[in-house]
Parts: C-alpha cells; structure tokens; sequence
C-alpha cells in the first residue's frame, strides 16, 4: 500500500469538501451517513474552511485522510473528543472521556487495500495519545442495515456497546431504524 496517513491542512477545504461530496454520492451513502448529498453541496465554503481547520487545528477534533502518491484523497475518518460535561452530539452523553469516529469513507477503488485498517490505527493511536483528556474508549455508530461496516469494524476490535439511537427521521414503532453503537476499551 502506498497511500500516506495524515491529518487535514486548513487550506485542504476543497478536498475535504469533494471528498464529503464523493462519499454522500456513494451508494452507502443512505446508511453510513447522516447527511446528504443535496444538503452538503448547498453549504457555503465558509462552512468547509471553518470545518476544516477545526478538524486540523483543534485539540477536540481530528480528520485524517488517505492519500495517494499522486496526492488524490481516496479515504478519511474523523476523530471528535467527547467529555460527560459536553453537550451531547450523538447517542448518549458519555460517562468517561472518549473519542467518536465519525465520517468513515474509503473510495471503491481504494477498497481492500487496507486502507481502511491503516486510516482506523492512526485515528485510534491519536485519541490514545491524547493526554488531556485522557481518553478511556472510542466509539462509533452504524446502521443497522449496513452489515459490510460492522463486519469491519469487528475486525478491527471494535464490540457492540448495546446502545442504539434511532436514525433521525426514521418512522415510528416497527419503521424505526437504529444506528447501533460499536465501542474499543482503552488497552
């Protein structure tokens, strides 16, 4: 594999944007994330500046990306601290300090290289690394119906926590859809 690990840059707006915009394209995309294309693409770049260079600069949030030798971006998950005094952003507030993946995409041409593995270790050893907070577990949330996920997420040691959260907007009572919280212990 000869893809490079590494954190966004702030002025990498434009690519994480394209990036954001190419995974809310891909046919996952209904189950992997909460947000669609048509409302991304609508975004000003102001949005994607200030997005960007939090996710580079900010202690609180990290964006790593997969990067060719030719310097295209073809994977990124993000990294966000969460704290049990923060408001809550997904799911349950959390009793200890702990990270949350979120973002999670790897282009299908990029898929099955191990791509995905290497952008989850290195987003993992930087919220290990932390020290204040030290975080004492990561976490992330997948739909239920997306099966591919989980079994990766599996692999890579991450357990199913049993709390769940229903998919914004989905229905009621038996419609309702679930996003299942998958969750690593600090070692």
């Amino acid at each position: 594999m000869d893809y490079v690990m590494r954190s966004v840059r702030a002025g990498e707006w434009p690519l994480a944007r394209q990036l954001r915009l190419d995974a809310l394209q891909d046919p996952a995309a209904p189950v992997a994330f909460l947000d669609s294309y048509e409302a991304a693409v609508a975004r000003p770049d102001a949005f994607w500046q200030d997005r960007t260079a939090a996710a580079a600069e900010s202690g609180d949030v990290r964006q790593f990306v997969a990067e060719s030798p030719e310097g295209e971006w073809v994977g990124t998950v993000t990294v966000l601290v969460e704290r049990p005094e923060d408001d809550v952003r997904f799911g349950e507030a959390p009793v200890v300090d702990q990270g949350h993946l979120v973002g999670v995409f790897v282009r299908p041409e990029a898929r099955g290289a191990g791509v995905a593995d290497a952008l989850f270790r290195v987003a993992v050893d930087w919220a290990w690394s932390l020290s204040a907070p030290r975080l004492e577990r990561v976490r992330l949330y997948v739909h239920e119906n997306n099966p591919r996920a989980a079994a990766f997420y599996r692999r890579f040691g991450f357990v199913p926590s049993g709390q769940r959260m229903p998919v914004p907007g989905s229905g009621p009572g038996e419609r309702r859809e679930w996003e299942l919280e998958y969750v690593i212990e600090r070692g």
